[in-house]
């Protein structure tokens, strides 16, 4: 079934297995979702990730993150730019809960946090919020 919003779709699935308590989830490929995967292992939001191709489509087995007590290390994920309503930042991007959570954001210089865009001084699309 094809998906119309591919970003949404990949939250979803770390969303729902973050509730489900599962280990692992699989996210069909694709460059940006490997950026994204990349983004979110570097601040400890998941525990790893590797690209596994097949003989049908290459896929994404994302390792989940849990606290000793089980609960997900992702507490809220939040898609903010949808296909319907792009949602874009200038150079002045304001933190999202006062730094605590932070908003994906892509831009000209790739797939960065908030605090990385205001460090270099960029702009871009909002992708979702991480808290």
């Amino acid at each position: 079934m094809p998906v119309t919003d591919s970003i949404a779709d990949y939250i979803t699935r770390l969303r729902n297995a973050g509730r489900a308590k599962n280990k692992t989830t699989d996210i069909p490929y694709s460059k940006l979702r490997e950026n994204i995967s990349q983004l979110l292992l570097e601040k400890g939001y998941i525990k790893g990730f590797t690209v596994i191709t097949t003989e049908k489509f290459p896929f994404i087995r994302v390792e989940m993150k849990y606290t000793a007590a089980g609960v997900p290390s992702i507490k809220e994920i939040t898609r903010v730019s949808r296909p319907g309503r792009r949602m874009y930042e200038g150079k002045d991007i304001k933190k999202y809960l006062g730094g605590l959570g932070l908003y994906i954001i892509s831009t000209s210089k790739g797939v960065i946090t908030d605090k990385e865009a205001r460090e270099q001084g960029v702009g871009g699309e909002i992708l979702f919020r991480i808290y």
